[in-house]
This record gives structure tokens, sequence and C-alpha cells, in this order.
């Protein structure tokens, strides 16, 4: 028997996608639930399963625009087989494994010992003969006593050790040129920005924040943290808690236009931009003002893995009320971002540099960012959105003041 695999709705007002990946091949036996396509739609990148087990047969290629309902494969009930593993890693040998549990240490061991990935053939045959992992030695020079001669054997290795060398991409010199479709998702990125620059009166503040208390926090905290939640302790979990915080002092920035109507939102649905391999993505965190800075950053982790994977749902990109994007990760130091429709405004971080301030008269080096927050005019006036951003300046400066809802602690501790 026959069975017809179609290309099932993304999404509301979703019409077409395009075919980005099949992950099987013409003729493979395939498992029941097992994905054999990737689809991008509109919104995001999805995976279409088998519905049974079978021999596949593809009725459309990679890259071809699809409706949705359209049938891109069929399944054979007859066929008889095993199923292959995924292209990605069809090739997974003994040597190559090995090659990867060499770099790919656990996560737990590496907190606590470096990682020592290259390991010499000898070496490593040895360990195979003994039975030892690189977990057991890692473990092992944990406890051994570094002395003086070791340190001095790592100094002399470090400072004959020579830097990669960065391939400098070079013109050839010809008058060729390349064409290539342009992803649905970019397709419909561009038109989004396009429409946000022309239906919404856009306008950009900016301000500066000075680092150093939140620095001297994860300097001080970050072992413990890590140790305690599992989690790294980064800027944007204290960027997310500032911005959670401010909006419940001027929650228009946290409203949207809908017609003729405001909707206010009694809650913070934190859109975080991703820099993902198909582009740009914005998972959301849900109720963000209810989460302390671990779940917070428990949360960032778990959507940015899922968006570097291709694997977000349609549900976790959609619905957030304010965005946050960072492009001070790629070296930006000033930019002006653009709203994410419906929301009405967005915060852009940029990079820390080291800047002289003036600090009570006195001219001091700190670690400086330029923080920015574009917003719709038509709906946030021009007081809201700076005293927006001077409170979220201010809670970052003290971040102690977080804890207290934006009191100063010997306020809230005398009820003033």
């Amino acid at each position: 028997m026959k069975i017809d695999i179609t290309v099932p709705s993304p999404g509301e007002s979703i019409t077409e996608v395009q075919l980005a990946s099949w992950l099987v091949e013409n003729g493979d036996f395939v498992e029941k639930d097992q994905e054999i396509a990737e689809i991008d739609s509109d919104k995001a990148t999805l995976s279409i399963s088998a519905e049974e087990s079978g021999t596949i047969e593809c009725l459309v290629e990679a890259g071809d625009m699809i409706d949705v309902g359209a049938v891109i494969a069929s399944i054979n009930t007859n066929g008889k087989g095993e199923a292959k593993p995924k292209k990605e890693a069809k090739e997974e040998p003994k040597a190559k494994a090995k090659a990867k549990a060499e770099t790919l240490v656990s996560e737990e061991v590496k907190e606590k010992a470096p990682s020592i990935a290259h390991i010499s053939p000898l070496a490593q045959k040895l360990m195979d003969q003994e039975d030892i992992s690189e977990e057991a030695l890692l473990e092992f020079f944990k406890g051994v006593r570094i002395g003086k001669k070791d340190v001095e054997f790592f100094a002399k290795a470090k400072a004959n050790a020579k830097a990669p060398v960065e391939e400098v991409p070079e013109f050839t010199g010809s008058r060729d040129t390349d064409r290539k479709a342009m992803s649905r998702l970019r397709v419909k990125l561009a038109e989004r920005l396009v429409s946000v620059k022309n239906e919404t009166a856009m306008l950009t503040t900016f301000n500066e924040v000075n680092m150093t208390p939140i620095m001297n926090i994860r300097k001080k905290y970050k072992e413990q943290f890590k140790e305690l939640h599992g989690v790294g302790l980064g800027f944007m979990s204290f960027f997310t808690k500032a911005v959670t915080e401010a909006l419940a002092y001027f929650p228009m920035v946290n409203a949207m236009i809908d017609g003729e109507e405001i909707v206010s939102h009694k809650y913070v649905d934190m859109g975080i931009a991703v820099s993902a391999p198909k582009g740009l993505m914005v998972p959301v965190i849900r109720n963000a003002e209810q989460m302390s800075l671990a779940q917070i950053e428990q949360s960032i982790l778990e959507l940015a893995t899922k968006a570097r994977n291709s694997k977000l749902s349609l549900d976790e990109m959609q619905g957030g009320t304010f965005t946050i994007t960072n492009g001070g990760v790629f070296g930006s130091m000033l930019s002006t971002p653009i709203i994410n429709p419906p929301q009405s405004a967005i915060l852009g971080m940029h990079n820390i540099v080291e800047r002289p301030i003036a600090v009570n008269g006195k001219v001091e080096i700190h670690p400086m960012m330029y923080v920015a927050l574009s917003y719709d005019h038509r709906i946030i006036d021009g007081k809201d959105s700076v005293g927006f951003l001077v409170k979220v300046k201010e809670l970052l400066e003290n971040p102690e003041k977080m804890l207290f809802k934006g009191k100063d602690p010997i306020e809230n501790l005398l009820g003033l």
C-alpha cells in the first residue's frame, strides 16, 4: 500500500513553502515518525516525518516551492529494510567518533579541568588497550600538584605557539556572478522590514551603560552560579530582567497597535534575537517578568540551541511583546535596530569597550556599552521612550535594585 506525504500547514495565512532539504534519499527505507524532510515557511524551518514505515519515493526536488497540502513523497508500506541515519550523520565511523570524543568532553568535566583534545595516536592506542577514557585522565590530572617545571613548560610552549593563520578571501579578477533563489524566510523577512519602515513612525533614542557593576557580579559569582544552576551567567539575563522591571514603569513600551485600538499587556513575552544558520530568529520567552536570572539563562540557552539546529516551533516564535537584540556579539558599536512587528519597541545592545568617563569629578576608565531603543512614535511618546531607557540604565548600573522592584534597598527596608 502506498501512503502520500503532504505538506502540513505551518500556520495561518501561509499557503506556500520551500522544500529546504531531504533528510533521506529516494528509495531509502524509513521508519514511522522518522524525519524525512525540512521545509522553510515564512516564519520557521519545520521538519516532516514519515507517517508509516516503508520505502520512500521523493517526488519533488530540494529547493522547489510547494503549495501547502501538496504531495511531496509516497511511502510503499510493503517495502522492507532498515532505516539509514540522517544524511548529516550517515558516515560516523569509529575513527570519526573517536576524534569527536577527543573534542567533545562532557560539560561537567570541561568546567573543572582543561581539555586534552590533542592526544597522540600512540597515547590513544594505549588508552584503548588499558580502557582509559579521556574523562578519567582529566579527573586524575585535577589532583596532580602543578610544580615550577610545569609552569615553565607551559610558558615556553605558549611563547612558541603560532597563531592560527586566517584565510583572507581574494577576488580572482573574473567577472562571474552567482544567482540563487531567496529562501521563503528571507523573502518574508525582507517584506517585514520594508513594511516596518513604511507603516510605523520609527524613532531611536540612545544611552550608555557602565557595565562595571554587572561585570563585577559575574566575576565574583559566575562559578558558583554555574555550579548551582548548571548554566552560565551572561549579560542577556541582566538586560532581560532590567527591561521587564522598566516595562512595569512604562507600560506603553510593552503595548501595540491593533487597528484603531491600543493593546496593553500585563505580562512580558520577551523576544530574544538569535543568529541562526538560515537567518535571524526571534524565539520568545513567556512571562519573562516572573523569571529569575537562572530561569532566563536556561530559557535563552534552550531556545538558542533550537534556533541554531532549526528546531524552533511556530509557537516558540509568536506572540512576543518586546524584543532584545545584541549586535555587540558581532562587534557592533552602535546601531538603530528595526522594530519587530506588531511590537512597538526593540532594545539594541552593543559591544563593550573601555572608555574614559567622569565619575565624581574624576576621569576613570570603565567598560561601557551603548544601548539603543527603537520605538513606534505613534504609540510611544518621547518622554516614555527616554524614561524607559534611563530606567534600564539605572537598573543595570545598580543591579541590586532589580531585587527590590527598582527601589533603593535602604528605602525598601524603611518602607519609604
